[in-house]
């Protein structure tokens, strides 16, 4: 199951892991997001213990979403080493997210 993640575990979870960390921007009201939800579920479940994959509500955690120029939601961000290096923005199929993943772990 996909992570949690709040403003205030942002750094922890996101900016501090030792693993690739793909994270979704979403909000409860957004049809496109409620599309991308299942895909990155099943995600999280196919690389636990390779990667982080986390979730953040816009609507209840604006600070990181602001940080990072989230304009327009769904937006999936992927971090290393605590640096963003790659932007999905809007609904994607399952394999563009999952290459990013495949690209950071090798």
């Amino acid at each position: 199951m996909a992570l949690e993640i709040t403003d205030a575990t942002f750094e922890e979870a996101v900016l501090n892991s030792d693993k690739p960390v793909l994270v979704d921007f979403w909000a409860a009201w957004c049809g496109p997001c409620r599309m991308v939800g299942p895909v990155i579920e099943e995600i999280a479940g196919d690389y636990e213990g390779k990667a982080i994959v986390g979730k953040v509500d816009v609507d209840a955690n604006q600070e990181f979403a602001a940080k990072y120029g989230v304009r327009n939601i769904p937006t999936v961000l992927m971090f290393k080493n605590g640096e963003v290096v790659g932007r999905q923005v809007g609904v994607a199929p399952k394999d563009v997210y999952t290459k990013a993943i495949d690209e950071l772990l090798n």
